[in-house]
């Protein structure tokens, strides 16, 4: 059975709240629990934190045993170098994943520190996105 873990990052713990339009309206908790139902061969597991380091403490922790992550870094996609290596330093293949298009928002969203050490990016199809993300570990 493959363990994966699903990590998100700040003001992801606000959805179906923040930003309907480019969001949508449901919130992740019940996404998560339709993933786990849905995908009952797959050891599934959720994280969240606003907090960088305690992001970067969380792909430390899992980033030897577990079989993938996906993570969605949030904004700190654009702005940390820090993830980026913690990512470069461990030795589960981690997919990048984004519910918006991010190359149709700000100019300052086009670049990822994550990218260079991802396994994948998938972009812009909504919750499905976690989804396209954990069937690329299958």
């Amino acid at each position: 059975m493959k363990k994966l873990i699903i990590i998100n990052g700040p003001n992801l713990n606000l959805l179906g709240k923040r930003e309907p339009e480019i969001y949508g309206s449901q919130t992740f908790q019940d996404y998560f629990e339709s993933l786990k139902t849905e995908l009952k061969d797959i050891e599934l597991e959720y994280y969240q934190s606003n907090v960088e380091g305690e992001l970067i403490n969380k792909l430390h922790d899992v980033g030897f045993s577990y079989d993938g992550i996906i993570l969605n870094a949030g904004a700190y996609t654009h702005t940390s170098v820090s993830i980026g290596d913690a990512i470069a330093g461990i030795k589960t293949p981690v997919v990048e994943v984004h519910i918006s298009n991010t190359y149709s928002r700000e100019e300052f969203r086009h670049h990822s520190y994550i990218a260079p050490n991802a396994k994948g990016i998938i972009i812009g199809f909504g919750l499905k996105s976690y989804e396209l993300a954990i069937n690329s570990f299958l």
